[in-house]
């Protein structure tokens, strides 16, 4: 007799294969460990305290997300599209881009709006399917520089863990992906790191048509995640002959930003316009930004900032 399988370790997961991200999703809360003073840590034994350490180092480097007022904005208006996409099989519904600076958390805000999404579904439809397939809401695809139509599709079927993502061609491959699709009832294709695609690139275009298509066939919202796709000509109207194959997608995607905190730096501060503070650093001001000192600064009311009488 088998051993009964243990929980898979959270902190090796892929969240581009079904298994791990219902392991994601379904992962409970973790829990804060108690604070100990000096004499209790002393009074742990070696293994007591190699565990606590390491339950303290866990808690802390998976701190969050963190409800900002950003993400909340950003949830708000994912739900409010994804709950609006009901169309019948026969309309193509709308699509989502998030599009903003790197390292502001998109992904994590996504992720997170995701791993929602799947716990609400299953809890409302069950884990399984009228047909009996398994109940998917949400399938998580990550691309990469070389992403073209095939590697699209045999990234989908990698999630599902589909046994032909190997030796199919590339329209194989496409009605495979979408028979899973619309076996396992999936909602939400998550497409991260699109700004990776060379739009204007023959692979780019490639993608882009082949988006069209998902939005046609595939009874799914498509919540595309990257940074710079506005400057990249995924909104473009199609100004030329070779951006209007693009502007077809970019016509039907909705954007979303999700802006800087006040405490981060700005575009403006680090070209030299604009406010220059609040900035990481509450010592000195940072010399790399042009025309940036105590006495030009246009902010006045910074706690802290140098050469102010703040506290």
């Amino acid at each position: 007799m088998s051993a009964p399988a243990s929980r898979p370790d959270p902190g090796n997961l892929a969240l581009s294969r079904k298994e791990d991200f219902q392991a994601f999703a379904d992962a409970p809360r973790r829990i804060q460990p108690g604070s100990l003073n000096r004499g209790e840590l002393r009074a742990l034994d070696t293994a007591a305290r190699s565990a606590y350490d390491r339950a303290r180092r866990e808690w802390h480097a998976n701190l969050g997300p963190i409800r900002t007022p950003q993400l909340a904005a950003l949830h708000e208006d994912l739900w409010d599209i994804v709950d609006s996409t009901l169309q019948d099989g026969d309309k193509a519904k709308g699509a989502v881009a998030v599009d903003a600076f790197p390292g502001l958390g998109k992904t994590t805000a996504v992720l997170a709006f995701a791993r929602e999404f799947h716990r609400r579904e299953i809890a409302e439809f069950g884990a399984f399917t009228a047909r009996g397939h398994e109940r998917w809401p949400v399938c998580r695809v990550g691309l990469t520089g070389n992403t073209g139509m095939k590697d699209l599709n045999r990234a989908i079927l990698e999630f599902f863990g589909h046994p032909g993502r190997q030796n199919s061609t590339a329209a194989q491959l496409g009605l495979q992906a979408l028979d899973c699709v619309v076996s396992c009832e999936v909602r939400l294709l998550v497409l991260d790191d699109l700004h990776f695609l060379k739009w204007r690139k023959t692979s780019g275009i490639e993608v882009s048509n082949h988006l069209k298509w998902i939005a046609n066939e595939f009874p799914v919202t498509l919540l595309k995640v990257g940074v710079g796709l506005a400057d990249k000509g995924l909104f473009s109207e199609g100004e030329t002959s070779g951006d209007t194959v693009v502007a077809q997608t970019g016509r039907r995607t909705t954007r979303l930003d999700m802006p800087p905190s006040p405490s981060t730096p700005t575009r403006a501060a680090l070209t030299g316009g604009g406010c220059c503070w609040p900035w990481n650093s509450a010592s000195s001001w940072p010399t790399r930004i042009p025309a940036c000192s105590p006495t030009i600064c246009p902010t006045t009311s910074s706690p802290g900032r140098p050469g102010t009488s703040a506290p």
